[in-house]
């Protein structure tokens, strides 16, 4: 990282629509973070050029005795991707990729279509975390990134088997951007100066985002009330994803642009 952004390389670099870039670090790693699921790009056989891609999650954190963030991922031992990182001497190369979907972006034209998003991706090398201290930590941050508070309101630490069942591999990113699209439609100027078109085609946003529905207790539960940790979680996040949402609807989109949206 250079300062506050990741520095533009080969490997990070946008092209297309690059105003639409960004390296902003803690812009990219609170779209990791926040994301429910990322997916995760690697070769699992080297004569094999077709990479693999999985569904994970993970989080990005500073660990006390690290100098820079890097990306936890969690999994079960004897997966595929958890024995390539641990036999990779020189860590396993890897790409890290999340999305958040804001809306849908409703043109004069079927072409002109598009997308509001956040999207980020990461390029980094994963080796298995083998310090203990550092593996129930990293537990914990993944654990609370799945609910704030998770980890604090449940039975910890984990037992034996559970920390021989689970491995965490450790990230160092080596590069990284997001691409952000925002506002309204971009039409071209020789269908907004349509009387026939625009007179008859809704154009807009559809605001997108995740709303948590209310818990629902197991079966076994024995607790009364929903606690107020999960209830707040709840809340803020389906208020947080809705303003969003609604924000990237009403920006000003691409003032001259010329060029219909991919």
């Amino acid at each position: 990282m250079n300062g506050d952004t990741y520095p533009r390389t080969a490997a990070n670099k946008v092209n297309r629509y690059k105003e639409r870039a960004n390296y902003d670090v803690d812009f990219i790693h609170n779209l990791i973070n926040t994301t429910p699921v990322v997916h995760i790009s690697f070769l699992a056989d080297p004569s094999n050029p077709t990479p693999v891609i999985l569904p994970m999650i993970g989080q990005i954190g500073t660990y006390e005795h690290d100098e820079e963030p890097h990306c936890y991922l969690h999994g079960y031992v004897s997966s595929r991707i958890m024995r390539l990182g641990s036999n990779a001497e020189a860590g396993l190369p890897i790409s890290i990729a999340a999305t958040k979907l804001d809306g849908l972006v409703l043109s004069l034209t079927p072409n002109s279509h598009s997308y509001n998003y956040r999207s980020a991706v990461l390029q980094g090398s994963a080796t298995v975390v083998e310090d203990v201290n550092e593996k129930v930590w990293a537990m914990h941050l993944v654990t609370n990134g799945v609910v704030e508070q998770r980890w604090e309101n449940t039975r910890t630490p984990p037992d034996n088997v559970e920390m021989q069942s689970t491995r965490i591999l450790k990230v160092k990113i080596e590069s990284a951007s997001a691409k952000v699209r925002e506002g309204g439609p971009g039409d071209d100027k020789k269908d907004t100066d349509r009387g026939d078109v625009v007179s008859k085609t809704w154009t807009g946003v559809v605001p997108v985002y995740e709303r948590l529905g209310a818990p629902i207790a197991s079966n076994y539960n024995k607790v009364g009330k929903i606690p107020g940790y999960l209830k707040s979680f709840v809340d803020t996040q389906n208020e947080g994803a809705q303003r969003q949402a609604n924000e990237a609807a009403m920006k000003v989109y691409g003032a001259g642009k010329k060029k219909a949206d991919d």
